[in-house]
């Protein structure tokens, strides 16, 4: 089996946006595309709505007058399950519900030919579950399209347990005829983006649990100084809480309730509360007309150091800042301690400012500590926070201000936690993949694509290990797990395989 034949129909089974949008996609491809619905009248309503759509298009000058004309005449509703009888492919876009999908494509098996490709769009379902009732499970694959399908590039195509691999082949093969930027899967929880996303949405909601800092903030660390296009908790009102938390549970409970995955209760009280983001008018943020922003948490102007004391090499992407200082015109002097091996700066009142490793900034010795957040790219974050320990003073935090100012930086001072709020984030992403790709999961040059165009990540996990290390990822999340009990934080073994390698 290769890509389907344009000539062939394409079936879809409900007609939702998601439903929609795939036909769209395949009529422009040039199938013949049939729509079924169990509601009656809804895939007639489809019908015309994918038509406004394909109209839509010739008004942007992205497909002919002709062009339209011809698709809508391919594009047809089907009144019985019986009408899809001659469709080489029959995509599935119903409920998130596994008892409705085992049910519908048990009825397929007994319409369409047996040489039907029978896919399902499910996000968050086992597509071994979803073919297990089926005679010839062979021919069911997963095609996870993201919304709205036809903008986004990427799908997942998932192999089930049982699924040949001339089915996922043929799907593979499929959806990037159609223009799209297909990704091989396993049958895993989530699996590539909505398993290896978790923590991006799971850090974010634990630091505001634990109150490191407010949502604005965390949102704009995210995005100021990690360079993600949206925080946390305006991306999730933007999704739905209900659906984001949906997602979180359901892959929670697949991995029979580990730790790492484990939902947050603060978003759980918002969903029941009806704050379901964008579309209900309130999540984490007001959206109702007029209503004003919460602006993150920024410190006010304080003076630059004169001069700093750099004592060996600061870790990863953090070695940059000795020529940010100097180019801000701040002394660096070198102190070449023997056995030194920690890299940190040295501020004229004395504190020690030095990158998070996953420990907090307080300290039983009472040492003036101020531990600053991972950037990816410190040259051009525009944010960054810094987190004292007790023993530090107002004019020792005021220094580290001063300093990051001088880089041109905005500074947010948060709680000392461990982990802090990007590192903490950007740690577990890249645990997750490295332990899906150590999983075959995927491979790796799969994940980071899925990452970028699933999620429209700045970059893929796996370029991130790269350019940190796997032995900082791993001391950073070994020092979390030691100072939070319960396995949350626990680094993979794939990882810690990885960092034995870099030695």
């Amino acid at each position: 089996m290769t890509a389907i034949a344009t000539s062939s129909t394409v079936a879809v089974v409900g007609t939702g946006t998601m439903g929609q949008g795939i036909a769209q996609v395949a009529l422009v491809a040039g199938h013949r595309v049939r729509l079924y619905d169990t509601a009656p009248g809804r895939a007639e309503q489809a019908s015309e709505a994918i038509g406004g759509r394909l109209d839509r298009l010739v008004e942007k000058g992205r497909i002919s007058a002709d062009e339209r004309d011809a698709a809508r005449a391919r594009l047809s509703p089907a009144a019985a399950l019986a009408e899809l009888a001659d469709a080489a492919l029959v995509v599935e876009a119903i409920l998130e519900q596994l008892p409705a999908k085992q049910e519908l494509f048990t009825a397929l098996e007994d319409v369409v030919a047996a040489d039907c490709l029978l896919a399902t769009n499910t996000s968050s379902l086992s597509v071994t579950a979803v073919a297990g009732r089926l005679r010839h499970p062979g021919r069911c694959v997963g095609l996870h399209f993201f919304n709205p399908a036809p903008l986004l590039p990427l799908v997942e195509v998932i192999s089930g347990f049982a699924t040949d691999e001339a089915a996922a082949t043929a799907a593979y093969d499929t959806a990037a005829a159609w223009g799209k930027k297909p990704v091989r899967c396993a049958d895993t929880p989530g699996f590539i983006v909505n398993r290896i996303a978790r923590p991006f949405y799971a850090e974010a909601l634990r630091a505001y649990e634990e109150r490191v800092a407010d949502p604005a903030t965390i949102d704009a660390l995210l995005r100021e100084g990690a360079g993600f296009k949206m925080g946390p908790f305006e991306l999730t009102d933007l999704i739905g809480q209900d659906v984001n938390e949906a997602v979180t549970h359901s892959v929670w409970t697949a991995f029979f309730q580990d730790p790492k995955f484990t939902p947050s209760l603060a978003q759980r009280r918002l969903v029941e509360s009806g704050l379901h983001g964008r579309k209900s008018g309130r999540g984490w943020f007001d959206y109702a007309e007029g209503a004003r922003r919460p602006e993150p948490q920024t410190a006010a102007p304080a003076p630059a150091p004169e001069a700093v004391v750099l004592h060996a090499r600061l870790p990863g992407p953090a070695a940059v800042l000795r020529e940010l200082i100097e180019e801000a015109g701040i002394r660096v002097t070198t102190d070449r301690t023997p056995g030194e091996s920690e890299g940190y700066i040295r501020l004229p009142g004395g504190a020690r400012l030095a990158l998070t490793d996953g420990c907090p900034a307080t300290s039983p010795a009472g040492d003036r500590n101020i531990r600053f957040d991972l950037a990816l790219d410190y040259r051009s974050a525009t944010r960054i926070a810094l987190s004292a320990s007790r023993a530090c003073s107002e004019a020792d935090l005021a220094e580290a201000v001063g300093l990051f100012q001088a880089l041109g930086k905005r500074v947010s001072v948060i709680e000392d936690v461990p982990g802090m709020i990007v590192a903490r984030t950007i740690a577990m992403i890249v645990d997750f993949a490295v332990d899906a790709a150590a999983r075959e999961v995927a491979t790796p040059g799969d994940i980071d694509t899925a990452m970028r165009l699933g999620v429209n990540y700045p970059g893929g996990p796996m370029e991130w290990v790269e350019l940190l290390g796997a032995r900082w990822v791993w001391d950073l999340l070994d020092s979390m797990h030691r100072q939070n009990a319960g396995g949350r934080y626990v680094p993979s073994w794939a990882l810690r395989r990885r960092a034995d390698l870099e030695e």
